[in-house]
C-alpha cells in the first residue's frame, strides 16, 4: 500500500507533517517552536504539490515541482525575517516566550 510508486504514501507523509506542524503551533509558547511548526506545515504543502505534479494522470507536470520550489523559497525568506525579528525582540526583552512578549515596550 505505501510504496514510492503510490500517491497515497506521499499524501500520508504530508498529512502527518501538517498535523505535527499544527500541533507545534498550538502547543508551543516559545517563538522558535512556533516557527518550526510553521516550517513543517509549509514543507507538507510543498510535498503535496510535488506529489500531485508527479502522479498526474496525463504525465508528469512541472507545475507541481515549480510550486514546491516557490514554497521552499517563501519558507526560507519567512524564516530569515522571523529570526531577525526574534533576535530584535530578544535583545530588548531577553526572552522569546510569546506570552511574555505580547507588548513591546521601549
Amino acid at each position: 500500500m505505501f510504496s514510492p510508486d503510490a500517491l497515497s504514501s506521499y499524501l500520508a507523509v504530508a498529512a502527518v507533517l501538517f498535523a505535527t506542524g499544527v500541533l507545534a503551533i498550538t502547543t508551543r509558547r516559545n517563538a522558535i517552536g512556533v516557527l518550526l511548526g510553521l516550517e513543517l506545515m509549509l514543507n507538507a504543502a510543498a510535498l503535496q504539490f510535488a506529489a500531485y505534479g508527479r502522479f498526474r494522470a496525463d504525465g508528469v507536470d512541472l507545475q507541481g515541482q515549480t510550486a514546491a520550489v516557490f514554497i521552499i523559497v517563501v519558507a526560507a525568506a519567512e524564516a530569515a525575517v522571523a529570526l531577525a525579528l526574534l533576535f530584535a525582540v530578544y535583545r530588548t526583552s531577553k526572552d522569546i516566550d510569546l506570552e511574555k512578549t505580547r507588548e513591546l515596550r521601549s
